[in-house]
């Protein structure tokens, strides 16, 4: 194995769910970033588990490739290999993790895993020219994607408490779910985002979970829809085609709203004052717009990560392994790949 070096080069891979990336830091400087999507998917509106991990095993040779061509390094300058090792589908995890533990061992380098939440956490601390202003500790982040949906306390880079979290649908279901009922394309919240721009947030009222604490829930938000779509149905079959912007601007208000007033609850509790957003939905245009005007109306210190850095990207897990490599967290070949694998 090479010795530690003070600035390593870190290899990242992340395959978590339908995403193959590759990603190259020195230290915390992003040398290189590559994604490769799988539009596959779209067909069947949602992700397809069997699909995306077959997608990974054709991507994942070209993709790291690309980056080392992209960072213009040779295989062999790596200092150490970060991957994905959960929480996710598992057979896009396998992928990722027998991709590195092969090129651990024919390059002779130190394996570090990583939990692909914490990852995203971690992405606010990514150097590159447009992500170069990273929040102090403590600090609370919001986490909302696809998956999941929580507050974490970020004391350290390796100490982290979930405050709250969902209890059924994340946030980006709940896009997704709503984009389903409205007839959008898969995946649903960039749509309604953009659609958003065009309508009246206030032209319809949705039902809130009344949840405690600072969990979160938004399976109730979706049957709220859901009954209120198929009751104005009835009425004007073209309801949904006429009113789409409207609808989506409410719908989008709504989790927003949900989203901020657990936020402001968890400022209050803990006093901290200092905010980062993280994950797919921290990439939506409202929640970024009503995070600014509350920050500045509260004075809050707010760190929105560049949009290439909110997605399932390399880089954080990249960055995520040089913050372990320092401290000398190494894994070995007998970690595996976990769908369920917690903060």
């Amino acid at each position: 194995m090479k010795e530690q070096v003070e600035q390593p080069i870190i290899l990242g891979i992340e395959s978590s769910c339908d995403d193959t990336s590759a990603a190259v830091v020195r230290g915390t400087r992003l040398l290189s970033s590559v994604i490769a999507s799988q539009k596959v998917h779209e067909l069947w509106g949602g992700v397809v588990p069997e699909l995306a991990s077959r997608a990974h095993q054709q991507n994942i040779v070209p993709v790291v490739d690309a980056a080392f061509k992209q960072a213009n390094i040779r295989k062999e300058d790596v200092n150490a290999i970060a991957f994905t090792r959960g929480p996710g589908l598992l057979g896009s995890l396998l992928v990722g993790t027998s991709f590195a533990k092969s090129l651990s061992l024919a390059l002779g380098v130190p394996l570090i895993e990583v939990n692909h939440m914490q990852g995203h956490i971690l992405a606010n601390f990514v150097d590159s020219d447009e992500n170069n202003h990273h929040p102090s500790f403590p600090f609370l982040c919001l986490t909302v994607s696809g998956g999941h949906t929580q507050i974490v306390r970020v004391d350290d880079y390796f100490s982290m408490t979930v405050l709250g979290e969902t209890i059924d649908d994340a946030a980006g279901e709940a896009f997704d779910k709503i984009g389903k009922i409205l007839s959008l394309p898969y995946p649903a919240g960039p749509h309604i985002d953009r659609l958003s721009r065009e309508g009246n947030p206030q032209s319809y009222v949705f039902s809130r979970p009344q949840v405690a604490g600072l969990n979160f829930s938004f399976s109730g938000l979706k049957t709220s829809v859901l009954y209120f779509i198929e009751k104005m149905k009835k009425e004007n079959e073209a309801f949904v085609e006429e009113n789409l912007a409207d609808l989506c601007a409410s719908v989008q208000y709504t989790i927003i709203d949900i989203l901020l007033r657990k936020l402001k609850k968890a400022v209050k509790e803990t006093g901290i004052r200092t905010i980062a957003i993280a994950g797919g939905v921290s990439a939506n245009s409202g929640l970024r717009e009503a995070l600014g005007v509350w920050a500045e109306k509260s004075h809050i210190d707010l760190h929105l990560p560049s949009l290439h850095f909110t997605t399932d990207n390399a880089a954080m897990i990249a960055v995520t392994g040089y913050f372990k490599y320092i401290k000398g967290e190494f894994t070995d070949q007998s970690a595996v790949a976990t769908a369920r694998y917690s903060l």
